[in-house]
């Protein structure tokens, strides 16, 4: 059994989405998960299992949450050596602004790369490492930014959601 961290997307933010914690470890374990718990009401789930591709782990999922919900909740799952060096790269990264993680179902290509750094706006950078992308906003916060997931989608290709780097080292301290 391999123990993985899935991260939903855009669940519980408005009245037409809601996925109750206890609704999403009801509805992961109804489709064989094992030793399922919740952090936070966004979407962060532990869960175990003896499946080996992350491609079928985020599908069962997936089409669980489907059956459950009647809308689709996007998954990408991690496990728990990936999430820690997503945690790593976050330390690496500090500075005094705002920070966000972008958590991708793929790498993303240096051409995809590329394309999102040309959206930068003077005092936004970008970060990649493995399967996240580190935005870097200067001190005055992610208001004024025009980076939005649909954008990071588009430019790199793949499913994403978004978490703070605080998350995430909650996530490896407590599941890792």
């Amino acid at each position: 059994m391999t123990t993985y961290v899935a991260f939903l997307r855009a669940i519980n933010l408005g009245a037409r989405r809601k996925f109750p914690k206890d609704a999403i470890v009801a509805a992961t374990e109804a489709a064989g998960f094992d030793d399922v718990a919740t952090h936070i009401n966004t979407g962060n789930v532990r869960l175990g299992t003896a499946m080996r591709s992350r491609a079928r782990i985020e599908s069962a999922l997936e089409q669980a949450y489907l059956a459950d919900r009647g809308f689709e909740v996007p998954t990408i799952v991690y496990s728990q050596a990936e999430l820690r060096e997503v945690h790593q790269h976050a330390q690496a990264h500090r500075h005094d602004g705002q920070h966000y993680v972008a958590l991708l179902r793929d790498e993303p290509s240096e051409e995809g790369l590329a394309l999102l750094r040309e959206r930068a706006q003077p005092g936004e950078r970008f970060e990649a490492g493995g399967r996240a992308v580190h935005l870097l906003v200067s001190a005055d916060g992610v208001h004024g930014t025009k980076i939005t997931n649909p954008l990071l989608e588009r430019c790199l290709g793949t499913t994403s959601t978004w978490r703070a780097p605080t998350v995430v080292a909650a996530l490896v301290e407590k599941w890792c």
